[in-house]
């Protein structure tokens, strides 16, 4: 009888990514299928954003601002930074990308210059050419 009701509790947890149980959980955090959430565009963390996390917890009547709460000014500063590091950062992309197809435009111009000053008349033919004008 005590098999029994065990296995009806281990059953459910067959998609588990443990494979060995070695006890039986009494929750079921790991047994969570993060498909339905990833299908549906949630979070994977219901409680890591949203209205009750980053929203104040009271107002003021007459309309002060209200205190940060306790990690929301942590936040605050860790997103700033966040912001002005991608900033940054996609700055130095464009700088790259700017310069890299500045040097190919420099390299071009070389080859073509080495390409014309390589192709110029000789001897008899740019003596003809002279005569003539």
């Amino acid at each position: 009888m005590l098999m029994q009701n065990i296995t009806k509790l281990i059953k459910p947890c067959t998609q588990c990514v443990h494979q060995q149980i070695r006890y039986v959980q009494t929750t079921g955090i790991s047994c969570l299928d993060q498909r339905w959430r990833e299908a549906r565009g949630l979070p994977m963390n219901p409680n890591a954003s949203g209205v009750l996390t980053d929203a104040a917890d009271y107002s003021y009547l007459d309309g002060r601002p209200v205190p940060y709460g306790t990690r929301q000014k942590n936040r605050i500063i860790k997103q700033k930074q966040i912001t002005e590091t991608i900033i940054k950062l996609s700055g130095e992309i464009d700088f790259a990308v700017e310069r890299h197809k500045q040097l190919q435009i420099d390299e071009e111009q070389r080859k073509q210059q080495i390409i014309s000053n390589k192709l110029k008349p000789k001897g008899l033919t740019l003596l003809k050419k002279a005569n003539q004008k």
